[in-house]
């Protein structure tokens, strides 16, 4: 998998999450297997469930005799491919083969026995009378998939102990490397290993992308990107400033500026460690949940409580919680930079907050002696008063944090000091590099500050870390700038030395860009803007078209349409499964039909699981934007199928243009669904396109058996016809 990108300042937020507790990185086919198995599987056995638990005297039609058998067949066959890949993983890691090939021996037993009891097809015919079956043995069925789950999650379990121990296998391996280039003297030897370096890092960024990825913790996830970030951008700067080192091995400023790389490097590959193993060196505190908002959030939660328990706490421990968050608030009327106006404003609310407390405590300790209306009543006319003057000092906080951003990033729009600093080295100015370093600084501190201003009011944990990163990155690249360019002014005709400059002033560029995202991310978190950000298949993101079904987020169906509905989805999920099962049978998994095929599948599944109110999507425009990529891809299938029978003979082609014709209208059909606006008719715009995309789905199902069939056909015939030819020429030359 690529590695996903993470929050701005550290690289976007757009991950896709995996299926399971960790993705499987010894080959690409082996990961893909298992994401695909426990996809399948895992859903599979909630439909189990789900038909299990029928009305004892409900009659049993034939398509439910067939809709069980159909889920116990499928449970088995994913349990057997997922058996493969875990009896893989056991393969690659002796020390962990035993205890993963019991949990696949469990996990085949379960699969088995669902099979047996799901297998009632003959249940209507009287000779089946003795038949232990899922409706005569319940008990059996459900301890079955107990079993099954447990079994699962034990080699999935197991399996994440293996990606750890490679990730930490390859830190080592990283880290041994950068110790032999810290200590190497000639160019040709530091050529040599920083290509190994180079490969390393490559297989380490890997592993991290993927574990990344499969982080469901956001605070964790948006800190593993901060380390990737810090890691892939060090890694171009150890490269200019080791080379400029050897070129000039008496230069203070040039080890100054290479030892500052080496050591943050080692800093953050500490910290993927310590992400990895959720483990903290001792005595380390989490500076970045420490902010403003996040004190106001909990004071105003405490005080909530009150409401329904007067001896929950304790008055001192409520005023030590609100003291404790104005305080926080003096990095903003302590900085030189803040207004007078606005420093005025902060102490007034801040001095507001207190007497508001003062206040409530009043009244809180009458309330505890009076059980009276009138005095439960003011209670929560204080709380109401303490909390509306807690969020006009949010809004003027924020309003500085972000003013000020917004202010310093139009200043440094033009990099004005930063070009002078590169100017002055080139000429090897001392006195100009004196002057323009000092500029340099002054600004670096504004950004710092700035920074740490942004962090009290960022309103998420993510946000609040990568504006951790932000400021440790323009700390520590400051410093950097500072003797690369001191470097270059020492030595003028210094290619190398030039070019390590560059490197360092296009990273701080690149940093301020980056603030420009965190400034527009936190405004929208502030503002409530900021919405579920899910990206399936990599597609689109929602457009324009969509924009008629904000007025439907807030509808809720009754329970009579909730139980239609999922009715649908049990369906779609069990279609879902099958076309997995026909995908596995292709050898060539690239092949565009079984590519979009298997897009298609991916797309059907989230809607299973949103008819089951669980899964990523959360609103009806996520409903919508999924149902878009839905169609789409069944036209590229339609497509590429179409391509595929200009290779067939007219009766087989026939067939599949037959099918094509049934898939493309209902392509159709659902794309204008999604774009026809039904106000206040949610319900029945769900089920008109959960239906179109069952349909699609029971179709793809066809022509993925169809296509795999006609294809194996075409080439024994092609070999049945060079067999001949070469008989031919044989014959010819005799």
């Amino acid at each position: 998998m690529a590695a996903s990108p993470g929050p701005a300042g550290v690289g976007g937020a757009g991950a896709v999450q995996g299926s399971g507790p960790s993705g499987f990185t010894f080959d690409s086919g082996l990961e893909i297997k298992t994401r695909s198995v426990e996809q399948t599987l895992l859903p599979l056995v909630s439909q189990i469930t789900t038909l299990i638990n029928h009305k004892d005297n409900t009659k049993k039609s034939d398509k439910t005799l067939q809709a069980i058998q159909r889920v116990g067949q499928a449970v088995n066959l994913a349990v057997g491919r997922f058996v493969k890949v875990g009896e893989a993983i056991a393969n690659e890691n002796r020390d962990l083969k035993e205890e993963i090939n019991i949990a696949c021996i469990e996990a085949k037993q379960a699969g088995e026995t669902i099979a047996a009891l799901t297998d009632v097809s003959n249940l209507n015919h009287p000779e089946s009378g003795g038949q232990i079956t899922i409706f005569t043995d319940k008990t059996g069925v459900i301890k079955a998939a107990r079993l099954l789950l447990s079994s699962v999650t034990k080699v999935l379990l197991l399996a994440d102990r293996v990606v750890i121990k490679q990730i930490i296998t390859s830190r080592n391996k990283v880290l041994a490397t950068m110790e032999r280039l810290e200590k190497v003297n000639s160019f040709q030897e530091f050529v040599q290993i920083f290509s190994q370096f180079g490969n390393e890092m490559v297989e380490f960024a890997h592993l991290t992308g993927d574990r990344q990825n499969d982080l469901k913790d956001e605070k964790k996830k948006a800190k593993m990107a901060a380390a990737r970030a810090v890691l892939e951008k060090c890694t171009m700067m150890l490269l200019t400033a080791s080379k400029t080192c050897l070129r000039h091995p008496n230069c203070e400023s040039a080890h100054k500026n290479k030892e500052g790389v080496f050591d943050r490097m080692k800093v953050a590959l500490d910290k993927v460690i310590e992400i990895v193993t959720d483990c903290k060196p001792k005595g380390e505190t989490d500076v970045a949940s420490i902010s403003v908002f996040t004190g106001i959030k909990e004071f105003k939660m405490n005080i909530e409580t009150l409401r329904e328990n007067l001896y929950f706490q304790s008055k001192e421990s409520l005023s030590a919680t609100l003291e404790a968050t104005l305080e926080r608030t003096e990095d903003f009327t302590d900085s030189a930079y803040t207004s007078h106006e606005h420093r005025e404003r902060i102490l007034e609310l801040s001095a507001q907050a207190r007497r508001e407390l003062q206040q409530l405590v009043s009244v809180w300790i009458q309330a505890q002696s009076k059980k009276t209306k009138s005095v439960a009543e003011e209670l929560e006319l204080s709380v109401l008063k303490i909390s509306h003057s807690l969020n006009e000092l949010k809004k003027e906080l924020h309003c500085v944090a972000t003013q000020r951003a917004a202010d310093l990033l139009k200043y440094h729009a033009d990099h004005v000091v930063l070009k002078a600093l590169k100017l002055t080295g080139v000429e090897g100015n001392l006195e100009g590099l004196a002057e323009y370093a000092c500029k340099f600084s002054e600004q670096k501190e504004q950004l710092v500050e700035t920074c740490r201003l942004l962090r009290h009011v960022s309103g998420t944990e993510p946000l609040e870390i990568t504006c951790v990163h932000a400021e440790e990155t323009f700390q520590v690249t400051g410093h950097q700038i500072i003797s690369a360019a001191e470097t270059l002014t020492l030595h003028p005709s210094s290619k190398i030395a030039k070019e390590n400059l560059d490197v360092f002033c296009e990273a701080w560029e690149s940093q301020i860009s980056d603030m420009s995202t965190l400034l527009r991310e936190i405004n929208d978190v502030f503002e409530g803007r900021r919405g579920e950000k899910y990206g399936y298949l990599s597609l689109p993101k929602l457009t324009k078209n969509n924009a008629n079904l904000k007025s439907l987020k807030a509808d809720k169906l009754d329970s009579e349409e909730k139980a239609k509905i999922a009715k649908l989805g049990l369906k779609l999920g069990l279609l879902t499964s099958d076309a997995n099962c026909e995908i596995e049978k292709w050898e060539n998994q690239e092949n565009d039909i079984v590519r979009h095929g298997r897009n298609m599948a991916s797309v059907a599944y989230s809607l299973y699981l949103f008819t089951r109110g669980e899964g990523p999507l959360k609103t009806s425009q996520d409903l919508i934007h999924q149902l878009e990529v839905f169609a789409e891809e069944g036209l590229k299938v339609a497509s590429s199928v179409q391509a595929f029978s200009k290779q067939l003979k007219d009766d087989d082609k026939l067939i599949l243009l037959l099918e094509i014709n049934k898939l493309i209208p209902l392509c159709h059909q659902l794309q204008t669904i999604t774009k026809t606006p039904l106000q206040n008719q949610v319900f029945l715009k769900a089920d008109k396109c959960i239906t179109k995309t069952r349909s699609m789905m029971a179709i793809l199902v066809q022509l993925l058996s169809l296509c795999f069939k006609l294809l194996k056909k075409l080439q024994m015939e092609n070999n049945r016809w060079v067999s001949v030819t070469s008989k031919d020429s044989m014959d010819g030359k005799t």
